[in-house]
């Protein structure tokens, strides 16, 4: 075996060494399991240990109250990372072998989990505070920047940064089912608009004149108002989604209420009503095609019911742009520390889960994708196999905006995934959310992300003829860097109010005590049961 680098062993030592921090922080941040742009207590948990190991902390980077920049070092290169931390409402769940949600003082709907971005930020982290604990030894010149990012979920805050001028080089991470880089293809684009509709004039509606019956008060005709204004946005928009463009790649549309109108108004016209549209495609043109046809459509609606419309950008990200380069350094990083170790603490909680689902336990629980290296071309086949050659981009992630401003790639490591002993079936989502939150079946891929990630940005800081082949392969994919003939400008104005004002899913603090957005269900009897569901 090659000797290793002693600026390099001295950041992989010290992710060994702080294996409880490391797992104590992740737990911290995955009780917390706050939503977007409302991780007030993540935030404030990772200012307050960056602080601590001597970084400089702006706190509510980018008029964002739960982001923030965190500077240690001076001079080149400069190194950039990012922690995610929102959580995801509806997906509660403790870290048990079965059903149950995480806290039973909450409504069970309340926010969980999922990828989980507890474990996104707390091995990009660890891998930083390796990298700066080997500078700090060892006297290496550099600058590091490290981002917390909230609302990825609605890809929220690296636009805002990327357009207000936060980034620079960048080795961005996301916990997986399989241990791989991104080569060749990045995520693609997604746009996010939400729709206002304002029930402001009712009186103006129209009311016929002599008529032999009152038409007055609550008995009186009423203008169709807010509420229905977003029942119809949402139905036509189903009418006429087929239209929008072929189904001859990968693209999306969802919906999601914001305001639903007034629940105790009486029946008085709602006066408001809201409805957001998420769109993911592999071309910008594509989410140009869609957002005509939501505009369009809300115009319409308004028309029909009338309301005011307005509409307001929440996200617009750009497509990924690759860096292979990068990526080599960071797979021969990952090859050399080596895949996820689990241990039989891990397998014997993901047999409980089988037998818990009312399968036979296996001996070996987990996928073998979870425990080996993939191919440093693994995702780019899947995805060739998959969609046809024009899709360059897949999927997407707001990661991708700081891809236009350095050399930038990505970096995946596995969770423990269960094995699926009936492959005509999914596993249902508490399964992995249950996992997520269990340290033993987390922590490993966690650590082999942060032994990575610290040990690539030695490599960046100690070798610059690696990172100057980077940056020249990003100078010829866009044309002579930035602003080159190339390169996609951001897509969202410097002065870009960032959507933190709306009625986002939180905890609340009430005379009740500590609660989600919704309260704690009453008593089972008040709830009729009409379908059992699926």
């Amino acid at each position: 075996m090659a000797k290793i680098q002693k600026e390099k062993q001295t950041a992989l030592n010290f992710v060994d060494e702080n294996r409880p921090w490391l797992s104590d922080f992740h737990m911290e941040i995955w009780r917390y399991a706050e939503p977007a742009f409302r991780e007030y207590r993540s935030a404030e948990a990772y200012v307050k240990l960056l602080r601590e190991d001597g970084w400089t902390v702006e706190e509510g980077s980018g008029e964002m109250p739960t982001a923030f920049c965190a500077v240690w070092g001076e001079g080149k290169p400069v190194v950039g990372g990012f922690a995610e931390y929102d959580a995801v409402p509806g997906m509660s769940q403790a870290n048990v072998p079965y059903q149950k949600p995480r806290d039973e003082n909450l409504h069970p709907y309340a926010a969980g989990h999922t990828d989980p971005h507890s474990g996104l930020g707390t091995g990009a982290l660890f891998g930083f505070l390796a990298a700066k604990h080997a500078m700090e030894k060892h006297g290496l010149k550099g600058t590091l920047k490290f981002f917390g990012e909230p609302a990825e979920k609605v890809c929220g805050s690296k636009p805002v940064h990327a357009a207000k001028s936060y980034f620079d080089a960048s080795l961005p991470y996301h916990p997986s089912g399989y241990n791989a880089v991104r080569y060749e293809i990045n995520a693609a684009s997604y746009w996010n608009t939400l729709y206002t509709f304002e029930t402001l004039h009712p009186e103006n509606w129209f009311r016929p004149k002599d008529v032999p019956f009152n038409i007055l008060g609550h008995a009186g005709g009423r203008i169709p108002a807010a509420l229905d204004a977003v029942c119809l946005m949402y139905t036509a928009t189903k009418y006429v989604e087929d239209a929008m463009l072929p189904y001859t790649a990968y693209w999306t549309l969802n919906e999601y209420i914001m305001v639903g109108g007034q629940a105790t108004s009486d029946n008085l016209p709602p006066k408001i009503a809201q409805i957001q549209y998420a769109h993911r495609a592999p071309l910008l043109a594509m989410q140009e095609q869609i957002t005509n046809v939501l505009d369009n459509t809300a115009k319409g609606v308004a028309q029909i019911t009338g309301t005011k419309v307005t509409k307001r950008i929440i996200a617009r990200t750009r497509t990924g742009l690759s860096n292979m380069k990068l990526s080599e350094i960071l797979y021969k990083n990952l090859q050399l520390v080596g895949p996820p170790v689990f241990s039989e603490e891990a397998r014997e909680f993901g047999r409980k889960i089988q037998e818990n689902l009312g399968f036979q336990a296996m001996d070996e629980p987990f996928t073998e994708a979870c425990q080996k290296i993939a191919p440093i071309d693994y995702i780019d086949k899947d995805i060739r196999y998959k969609f046809p050659e024009w899709v360059t981009h897949q999927g997407s992630d707001d990661y991708v905006d700081y891809q236009w401003t350095a050399p930038s790639t990505r970096l995946n490591t596995a969770n423990a995934s269960l094995k699926n002993p009936d492959p005509n079936k999914s596993l249902p989502p508490w399964v992995r959310l249950a996992m997520n939150g269990y340290s033993a079946c987390i922590d490993p891929g966690i650590i082999t992300a942060a032994k990575t990630l610290g040990s690539t940005i030695i490599d960046l800081v100690t070798h610059p003829s690696k990172l100057a082949e980077a940056k020249q392969e990003f100078n010829e994919r866009t044309g002579g860097g930035i602003g080159g003939s190339k390169w996609v400008p951001p897509l969202l104005s410097k002065d870009f109010y960032p959507p933190i004002d709306l009625p986002w899913p939180e905890y609340v603090t009430t005379q009740r005590g500590f609660e989600w957005s919704l309260t704690k269900p009453g008593p089972e009897k008040e709830y009729k049961v009409l379908h059992e569901g699926f």
